[in-house]
């Protein structure tokens, strides 16, 4: 699908520059796409923040509190 943009000349370059591409078509693909990753990475995140998501690490604790232990008993 093509679209058609009105950007600046400077917000071009800033553009170019940032994707390191030379081309502006690419540039802009580029841009978009890093632009999607982020909004996707930050609702990801955003669930995990809230509680919607979460992951259960059987043991963490447990393994955890061996851990230090040891390290106690190392220092002695």
């Amino acid at each position: 699908m093509k679209v058609t943009v009105e950007l600046s000349e400077n917000e071009m370059a800033e553009i170019l520059d940032f994707t390191g591409e030379s081309k502006k078509g690419p540039a802009i693909r580029r841009l978009m796409e890093q632009a999607l990753q982020q909004l996707h990475r930050a609702q990801i995140a955003q669930r995990f923040i809230s509680g919607e998501w979460g992951v259960e690490l059987e043991g963490f604790e447990n393994d955890r509190e061996c851990d230090r232990q040891r390290a106690q008993e190392l220092a002695e």
